[in-house]
């Protein structure tokens, strides 16, 4: 089986605008690289499945005419997943934007705090090794 150059030039832009979109702080861009996400993967599940053929029916066609239900059926749960994950994403922004007035995701405080005491650990860490070092040489 051979894929389209067109068809894998816009699975790559898809795929490509989706993360770019994922990785913003915004809420809704958030969103829409999900939404582009999902299209890609549709797109890709539609792709992979090859060229239509006749219905998968056992008395209606010989097996290899058939067409591949499986990648037809994982679309249609992508779909769903999507679908699912758009409202969720869609219901937080609402909330975001009703208690802070903005879509903004901003960091969290207690993340940094464990950043900054690991920082310091590591620094302790390697002072006691200095020290280590230096009596080892003595």
């Amino acid at each position: 089986m051979t894929i389209n150059l067109t068809m894998a030039l816009v699975l790559a832009v898809l795929y490509a605008v989706g993360f770019y979109l994922l990785m913003q702080r915004s809420l809704m861009r958030i969103l829409l690289g999900i939404v582009i996400l999902g299209h890609g993967s549709n797109l890709l599940l539609q792709t992979a499945g090859g060229p239509p053929a006749r219905a998968p029916m056992l008395t209606s066609a010989r097996p290899e005419e058939m067409a591949d239900p499986l990648p037809q059926a994982m679309a249609l749960t992508a779909i769903v997943i999507t679908f699912a994950l758009t409202t969720f994403l869609l219901a937080l922004a609402y909330r975001s934007w009703t208690l802070l007035g903005h879509d903004e995701v901003r960091d969290d405080v207690e993340d940094r705090r464990i950043q900054r005491l690991e920082r310091r650990l590591a620094e302790s860490e390697e002072d006691a090794a200095e020290e280590l070092e230096k009596e080892a040489t003595q």
